[in-house]
């Protein structure tokens, strides 16, 4: 990753994003955050949708697959979960993590601001602590990329950190320093982009909150 030599408003490179390439790391650094109870994680935010079988699901930043292959036991042998992540590490230890749960789930390297999918192919995307990783330009590509991909009536998961000073400073927060993003701000482009929002509001882990939305009608 290289320099960042300017910010934007929410602590993020304007320049570009953080791409992470160390996926060992990354898996350790998320078991200890969450104390070896991310699976509690995971299925509290998988929790926040409807997945059904038969749906097909993508996975934006999708890291090591964790929640990829979590959402592809969800949809069931009728179902298609995508990953996608800008760290060819990540989609390679997520393939070898897809393997040994013996599931099939597609990874792919690639950039979230400019999907490599069809119109209208997804039923359920996920954003999972990735867009405080991205300028605010990225967030807003990939919310329009989103929204271009999703079938009407498909749902978005958005889940991240957010400013909260007041608040006195846990374990993940001492632990790993990270970015945050302005919800409010957010949730303006969600609407811009044709999605309206269904559920916002803290998940109770952490200073992480999610939004909801839902893709609507073109015409």
């Amino acid at each position: 990753m290289g320099k960042h030599t300017d910010k934007d408003k929410d602590g993020v490179s304007n320049m570009t994003g953080r791409t992470l390439h160390s996926p060992i790391r990354y898996d350790f650094q998320l078991w200890l955050a969450f104390r070896g109870r991310e699976k509690n994680v995971r299925d509290s935010v998988l929790d926040l949708l409807t997945i059904k079988a038969g749906d097909s699901v993508l996975d934006a930043g999708c890291g090591t697959g964790t929640l990829a292959i979590a959402a592809k036991r969800l949809v069931g042998p009728t179902g298609s979960v995508h990953g996608i992540d800008a760290s060819p590490e990540m989609i390679a230890r997520a393939e070898k993590k897809a393997q040994k749960a013996r599931v099939t789930v597609a990874f792919k390297y690639g950039f979230v601001q400019s999907l490599p999918f069809p119109e209208a192919h997804f039923d359920v995307v996920l954003s999972t602590m990735m867009l405080h990783h991205m300028p605010h330009k990225g967030r807003r590509e990939f919310i329009f990329e989103t929204r271009r991909v999703l079938k009407q009536g498909g749902r978005l998961l958005v889940v991240d950190f957010i400013e909260n000073p007041r608040k006195k400073k846990g374990f993940f927060s001492r632990f790993h320093r990270h970015g945050h993003i302005n919800f409010s701000d957010t949730m303006d482009v969600l609407n811009e982009a044709g999605l309206q929002i269904v559920e916002n509001g803290e998940t109770g882990i952490y200073d992480l909150r999610f939004v909801l939305a839902t893709a609507r009608d073109r015409t």
